[in-house]
């Protein structure tokens, strides 16, 4: 059984019921059923057309509830609409998922979590997983999060005609799938944001499937934001070979072989953020883009602009107002002007913000301090939000220990 090719499918299978008006929650759940019916078919028997055969289970599975369910009788009229058996219209409707998981009336947790499991395909253990939390709270989350969408209803059944994206000329504008919005075009970029990072450093991976559907995205909507996203998803993804050593540990940007990032992806990246900035619509993702344009930019770590950096932490600053940025500004500030003054812009932040003390120690480093770089990164690991973040403070911490041994 190939678990790869099942979770692949099970957005596009998730998205026809919901087209043909089942309402977010039961199609969810007829689509676990159909799995789980795969999972003891398939071995014997595999289908020729494995998309279609899962169609056809979850949609009499869910035809299956709704007859035995007396209290939603409105729906009757759907066992008489019943499609004809065929092959499975080729359609993506993953992106129309994202709208329904991003429904305004989720917290962006469970928008997220709901994401991973309806249209990413993980499982409620591998979600919990992700978010440190017991596998009964995040299942509890995920229903909360089901019936929020289902009671809301909006499905192409239920929420009127389809928002369609303008094809282009000689374009078949089936291949742009068509969209329902219950959820703003921001609350969307925020989430693919959300499960590019998730993808990015967890142990499923997510970040290509997040770059594709911003792809779409952004071809499919008119929104520099989207543009923006998707330039600073691919260059960010353009240094991920580099990102970690081969003992799993992390490497920071400054010690990364730039030699193994992937210059396309850069190219690519950068020609969109281009594009995005010339229409003076500016946001977050295209200052964050920015930002990393000017790091991939750079031919050596020393040769970075950090000057400029500085300047689009200022716009970002201003744009989100987030203490975090301002965190992040700090760093640039020492690398820019020394590391006396990015600890000067350091001390105007709370110290309880999350990588605080990791971001003290690396400029008491900077700054000849040794000592206190060391007590500081040990404090840092202590408070380190992962495995592999918590490897490489303590790595930190006992290589300035060594160097300061007679």
């Amino acid at each position: 059984m190939d678990e790869v090719l099942l979770r692949s499918l099970i957005p596009g299978v998730l998205g026809i019921l919901v087209r043909r008006g089942a309402d977010f929650a039961a199609a969810e759940d007829a689509v676990q059923d159909a799995l789980v019916e795969a999972l003891r078919a398939w071995p014997a028997d595999p289908p020729r057309d494995a998309r279609g055969w899962l169609v056809t289970v979850a949609w009499h599975r869910f035809l299956d509830a709704r007859r035995a369910d007396a209290a939603r009788r409105r729906r009757e009229d759907l066992v008489d609409e019943e499609p004809a058996p065929g092959p499975a219209s080729g359609v993506d409707d993953t992106l129309q998922l994202y709208f329904l998981c991003a429904h305004p009336s989720l917290t962006p947790s469970s928008a997220v979590a709901l994401t991973l499991r309806a249209v990413g395909g993980l499982t409620t253990r591998q979600i919990a997983r992700a978010y440190l939390v017991p596998e009964a709270t995040m299942a509890q989350r995920i229903s909360r999060a089901k019936r929020t969408v289902a009671d809301s209803g909006v499905s192409p059944a239920h929420g009127g005609p389809p928002a369609r994206a303008k094809p282009r000329v000689g374009e078949d504008p089936g291949a742009r799938g068509r969209f329902d919005r219950p959820g703003d075009v921001a609350t969307v970029l925020r989430v693919l944001y959300l499960v590019f990072n998730e993808g990015y450093s967890g142990d499923v991976d997510l970040a290509a499937e997040a770059v594709r559907l911003t792809r779409r995205l952004a071809a499919a909507v008119d929104h520099p934001e989207a543009a923006g996203l998707l330039a600073l998803m691919l260059l960010h993804h353009a240094r991920r070979a580099a990102r970690t050593a081969p003992d799993g540990g992390l490497v920071p940007l400054t010690e990364q072989d730039r030699g193994r990032w992937d210059t396309a992806l850069i190219a690519e990246g950068v020609e969109i953020l281009q594009a995005a900035l010339a229409r003076d619509r500016l946001g977050e993702f295209q200052a964050q883009a920015a930002i990393a344009a000017l790091h991939a930019d750079a031919p050596t770590a020393e040769e970075t602009d950090w000057a400029q950096i500085v300047e689009w932490y200022d716009e970002l600053a201003r744009l989100t107002g987030s203490p975090v940025v301002r965190l992040n500004r700090a760093v640039a500030v020492g690398e820019a002007d020394g590391p006396r003054a990015g600890l000067a812009a350091l001390a105007e932040l709370d110290a309880s913000l999350p990588r605080h003390t990791a971001v003290a120690a690396y400029l008491h480093e900077r700054d000849g301090d040794p000592a206190t770089a060391a007590r500081l990164y040990a404090e840092a690991a202590l408070k380190a939000p992962d495995l592999a973040e918590r490897d490489h403070l303590t790595r930190q911490a006992a290589r300035l220990n060594t160097r300061r041994r007679p």
